[in-house]
This record gives structure tokens, sequence and C-alpha cells, in this order.
């Protein structure tokens, strides 16, 4: 018998951190979880859930004015934020009720507190000391904070989901997904809103035909989207925040959401201390098996700043309980594989994508084809909406492998995920020719473009 109280303790309540401490627990593991907040992380209680459910209700605004297209007579709509606010709030505080029941109903220890390392084995929550023979660090993320003069009166993506009152004018600063999905849904739901980004084109890192697209739809949906624009000071006056971008011109709006990245949350963790090794930003740096510099030490999730996604972190957590525990009898150790990882960006319309970037697939295969379509939905040729679908492939000249599929468009989430099950499996441009597609749907493309756009 192990001499220490326990055989994993996990710091951090969030997807990762949850699915590890669930499933060694259900291995037979002696389990304890630290977690200072709500169960479910950044994802349950102020991320993805919250976010989407927003979404969802931005784009009831949307369905309004399209309903009179096929023949429906809608009064006009009005919005209760504080309805939507309550709602949503009863929603997470049955999804945190689930996660500990689960948690609980495998043997888990529940510690709440906030978790500080003492040594190798050690962390101490609220006075107390636990010990373990693994420790499993899953903080996950935090946002950034502006360094502006008036900073203070600005938000970040945390606090959106409660704002008291909603903001009729909203400045978003940032340009990445989180703070393009935020531009979308307040405007979605009527605010005004003007999006700042120094970059030259939103999103970075997606595909650039997606990034121009996103950009001239949003515009046409009417978000003020400045590019290469960014904000010098904000100060509160008896009309709103002034807000003074760089270049002199000056905005007043009701609130500025600052969403300009997030970095990994470690402050006051004994990261020092215990001696575990951190790169940018304070990661915690991690070896193939998310073992840390410390060897009893491990780390996952947003934490490590790798993929910040919540699936990501739930699959590194399996990987890392079969890594610990061994798996399952009669499974192979499971492996994770950072290659083709779909994502969704949850603005109006939605990005799905999956795979390279077509200029990441030049650079690493040299020779690819390009198939892209741009089309108005079928919806739409009644609705009025002047929103359009884009459509994307990558394939390898090489071997035939589609190497990239990005899309714009309703549903482009839901969609992806299917085709990525595809090109996990190696599938070729051929066999995407040969599937019948599913008529009539916006799908279908994916298997219907048969002549290439670029080469």
């Amino acid at each position: 018998m192990s001499s220490f109280q326990l055989d994993l303790l996990v710091v951090g309540g969030g997807s990762g951190g949850v699915r590890a401490a669930r499933m060694a627990a259900q291995r037979g593991a002696r389990v304890a979880l630290a977690e200072v907040g709500a169960l479910g992380g950044t994802c349950v209680n102020v991320g993805c859930i919250p976010k989407k459910l927003y979404s969802f209700a931005a784009g009831y605004a949307e369905a309004f004015e399209e309903a009179a297209g096929f023949g429906w007579q809608v009064a006009h709509p009005t919005f209760d934020w504080a309805r939507l606010k309550a709602n949503r709030a009863t929603e997470i505080t049955r999804l945190n009720g689930i996660y500990r029941q689960l948690l609980v109903g495998a043997g888990v220890q529940l510690i709440p507190g906030w978790a500080t390392l003492v040594d190798a084995h050690t962390v101490q929550v609220g006075g107390q000391t636990y010990t373990a023979e693994n420790i499993l660090l899953a903080t996950g993320g935090t946002p950034t904070v502006p360094g502006i003069p008036g900073g203070e009166h600005a938000v970040v993506s945390d606090a959106m989901f409660d704002l008291d009152p909603f903001p009729k004018r909203l400045l978003v600063v940032g340009g990445g997904y989180i703070a393009c999905e935020f531009a979308s849904i307040f405007n979605g739901l009527g605010s005004q809103v003007t999006q700042v980004y120094r970059g030259t084109q939103v999103l970075r890192g997606f595909d650039d035909d997606v990034r121009h697209f996103l950009a001239q739809e949003v515009r046409k949906a009417g978000v003020d989207l400045r590019l290469e624009s960014d904000v010098a000071s904000i100060l509160h006056t008896p009309a709103g925040l002034e807000v003074r971008l760089v270049g002199g011109e000056t905005l007043t709006v009701d609130q500025v959401l600052y969403a300009i990245g997030r970095v990994p949350n470690v402050q006051g963790l004994g990261l020092e201390a215990a001696g575990v090794a951190q790169g940018k930003d304070g990661a915690i740096e991690v070896n193939a098996h998310y073992q840390t510099s410390v060897p009893s030490i491990y780390a996952l999730g947003d934490v490590t700043a790798r993929i910040q996604l919540t699936p990501v972190a739930l699959g590194e957590a399996m990987v890392l309980v079969d890594h610990l525990l061994g798996p399952k009898p009669g499974k192979a150790a499971r492996q994770m594989d950072y290659e083709l990882i779909p994502t969704a960006v949850f603005t109006h319309p939605n990005i799905g994508t999956v795979g390279l970037s077509e200029a990441a697939a030049r650079e690493r295969f040299g020779q690819v084809s390009i198939y892209r379509s741009e089309f108005k939905a079928l919806r739409h040729t009644l609705s009025g909406s002047t929103e359009r679908t884009l459509m994307k492939l990558v394939v390898d000249d090489a071997t035939d492998r589609v190497v990239g599929l990005h899309m714009v468009g309703a549903d482009a989430g839901e969609i992806v995920q299917g085709f990525a099950v595809a090109m996990k499996a190696g599938a070729t441009k051929a066999v995407f020719d040969s599937t019948i597609g599913i008529h009539p749907t916006a799908a279908e493309e994916f298997v219907t473009m048969r002549e290439p756009t670029a080469q």
C-alpha cells in the first residue's frame, strides 16, 4: 500500500480534470479533486456552453426576420435579456450538479478551495495538506487583461454572460475566435457592435479564404469591423465609456470587451516552489506523457497552452489515465493524435474546419489542389437574407488525400464533424467524389466539387 493518502490528486475541475479524476477513480484509484470555483471549468460556466446558448438566442433574431419570406407574419419580437441570463444560469447550475454527481458516484473526494503545490507529492488547500503519488494540474486558462490607461473599465469574456444592463453599444477588442463570436452574438441580440483588431485580418491561423469570407459576412450582418486598429485609452464619462483609438478617433460605448487571448491559469499554484518548469506566458511544460519537469506532477489542457479546446483536454485526460493506470482489460492504451482536430467558431455564420489551411498545406506538401465553392444556401432563396456559404477542400496531389476541409455557413460545425471522421480514416478526393450526396443540403457540396479552382 502506498504511503501517500491518494493515488492521484487533480487540481482543477474543468473538462480535463473532471474526466481524469472520474476515469481514474473508476479504475479503483484513490482520487481527490480540488476546485475553488464551480465544477465544469471555463467550458461549462463561462465558455462553450453559455456562449453557444447565447449564439442560439442571437440566431432567433435572424429567424424572425427571415420568416416572412416563408409566409409567416411575425409580430415585432422583443428581447428579454434578464430572462436569457436567468435561464442560462439555471442550466449551468444543472450541469454543475451533474459533474458533481459523476465525480462523487465514481468515488472521487471533492476538496473545495484553492490548491497550492508544496512539493512533488503534496498540495495544500485551505490550510490542510494532502499527499498523493501523482498530482495532475488541469487549471485551464484565463483571459488576458489589457494594460492601457482606463483598462480597468473594460471586461473580459467571463463577464459577458451577466452584464447589467444589456450594452446597447459594445466595443469588442480582438480578432480571435472569442472576439469574433461575441461580436456576432451581441450584434444578433441587438447591440450596436464595433470590433477593432490591430491585425490585417481576423482569425489568424485559419485558412485565408475563411478569414476574408467571414469578415465580409459579419460586416453585412451589421458588425462594424475595423482592422489595423487598436485602443489607446478608455475614459469613464456620464455618457458612457469614451474610447480613444490609436490615431485619435473616439467612440462612446456602454461596454468594452477585451478578447485578446487567454493565458495559462498558473498564478498562485506554487509551481516555482515545486520546481515545475514553465514556458511562454507561464505555460506548464510537459513531455509526450503530460509529465512535467517534476516526475510525479502532470499537466494537461489549456494550462499547457498546446491546443486550447475542450475535446482536446478530454482526450488528453483519457490518454493520461491509461498511462498512469494502464488501459482497460482487453483494450489498447489510448494515444493522442493532434493532427486533424476539427473545430468550430460560433460566429454568424458559423465556421467549421478540420485539417490544414491552404497556405499550411502548400508549405508541407508543395503541390496541392484547391476546390472552392461559394453560394447562397437554398433557405435564403426565400428568406431575403444575403448570407452566403463558403466550402473549400485542400487536396495533396501526391496522395489524393483531402488534408484540409473548411466551411463558413449555417451549421458548419455539425457538418464538418462527420467529414473529420472520413479524413481521419484517410479519405481521398476520389472517395469524396464517389460518395453520393444528400439532396438538397449544403453538405452535399463537399462531395460534388469536381474541378479544382486553384493548383
